[in-house]
């Protein structure tokens, strides 16, 4: 009775007209000029995909491990989903298992090949610059007994495959690495790595793709990639959306007890509608998928060649980088500075990573570089999607020269 009395004392609290009005002059200042180039955050979902997600949660609500109708048709369209994805990666419908997102994925990769795996050995090689779903599971581990080897990175934010080949061992057992460095979308040698992880055969090999899909190339098919990890809404899907690809013989631990959905790797009852418009975001996502690739280089460029104009301007992602993520600061002026002024004009830009961005320290993968930590504090990242155009790209240009000029003179 109790709580039944706090949710009726929160839903009075909650004002839905006034957030009703606050959603609505959201959406007139989008449409009078609001620029968001923070989609390696978070991207809005494609308005087809959220149909889609809507009819499937309106029609398809069975939960498709019931046995009534209800749940064979949902179980039914779960699995067309999968083999959508399937077809579309080049992989079979067996090797992808849905989760709910990046993180969940990353987990299951390397705790579940930890777990999976005990008795042929200990050792994990990753990187100094992963992703924190990465990075806090490895500390987890350590904390546990498991022995850890970080490999350091270059100016370019590139592993050393020389480093990498001295620290693999007879009981190493896992190989994790971003693709596309989220923070400064540094690219790590994938298909090197894969070369000589076939001198390996019983050590997996994780990359996480989140930043990857529809941006770079990424062969799975024919790879050494034996788990890749990817999330919708990087890619325009509804958030709490995203899927595995595992390699057919390898095994993983489920990190969830449960029902056994997804063949016992991801328990919990199936999000239907969140992967049947998942599945259609991938989709859209893989059509003209050069032309769109091109198209963000482009932007990308442009945005580029102008930035490099500013004298007190440090660009910190690799000139061979990913085609949607710039990273870069001005010179003694923090990077969260610089995303509240250009906020003040509706331009929204990330301090780094959206993981992180709210603690110290979010900008390791710079410092690991080899640039100071006064340096790292100044970085900002843009970061667009194929619902960013040209036309954006020139007003961010002219607010920019306003905010630059009031911030460095400040500084003087």
């Amino acid at each position: 009775m109790k709580t039944m009395i706090s949710l009726y004392l929160l839903e009075r609290t909650i004002n839905f007209a006034i957030l009703k009005r606050v959603y609505e002059r959201m959406e007139n200042k989008r449409g009078a000029g609001m620029i968001y180039f923070d989609n390696s955050a978070t991207t809005k979902a494609e308005a087809s995909v959220l149909r889609t997600y809507q009819t499937v949660s309106e029609q398809f609500f069975g939960n498709p491990s019931s046995l009534h109708q209800l749940g064979e048709k949902s179980r039914q369209l779960l699995n067309l989903s999968r083999k959508q994805i399937a077809v579309l990666l080049n992989v079979d419908n067996e090797e992808i298992y849905f989760t709910g997102g990046g993180t969940e994925g990353d987990n299951v990769a390397v705790k579940g090949t930890a777990m999976a795996k005990i008795n042929y050995g200990r050792h994990i090689i990753t990187s100094v610059t992963e992703h924190p779903a990465v990075i806090k599971s490895m500390e987890q581990l350590e904390h546990l007994g498991w022995d850890i080897t970080y490999l350091s990175v270059d100016d370019k934010g590139m592993i050393s495959l020389k480093e990498l080949k001295q620290a693999l061992r007879k009981d190493t057992i896992l190989v994790s690495l971003m693709a596309v460095n989220n923070e400064t979308g540094s690219l790590q040698p994938i298909k090197e790595v894969g070369a000589l992880l076939r001198h390996y055969p019983s050590v997996h090999f994780h990359v996480d793709a989140v930043q990857a899909l529809g941006k770079i190339d990424l062969e799975l098919s024919n790879s050494r990639i034996d788990i890749a990890v990817f999330s919708g809404h990087k890619f325009h899907a509804p958030k709490g959306s995203g899927f595995m690809y595992v390699r057919k013989g390898r095994k993983l631990a489920p990190v969830l007890s449960g029902g056994g959905q997804e063949n016992g790797l991801r328990n919990g009852t199936e999000n239907v509608p969140g992967n049947v418009a998942l599945a259609k975001a991938v989709r859209l996502l893989l059509e003209n998928q050069e032309a769109k690739k091109e198209n963000l280089l482009s932007m990308k460029n442009s945005l580029l060649d102008y930035l490099k104009t500013f004298q007190k301007v440090t660009i910190f992602s690799p000139e061979q980088s990913a085609p949607h993520i710039i990273c870069f600061g001005i010179k003694n002026s923090r990077g969260e500075v610089l995303v509240h002024a250009l906020e003040q004009d509706e331009i929204y830009i990330s301090t780094t990573s959206a993981c992180s961005s709210r603690e110290q320290g979010n900008v390791h993968s710079i410092k690991e570089m080899g640039y100071t930590i006064k340096q790292a504090e100044s970085a900002v990242r843009i970061s667009l999607s194929n619902m960013n155009t040209s036309l954006e790209i020139e007003a961010f240009k002219k607010q920019f020269s306003r905010a630059y000029e009031r911030l460095t003179t400040m500084e003087e």
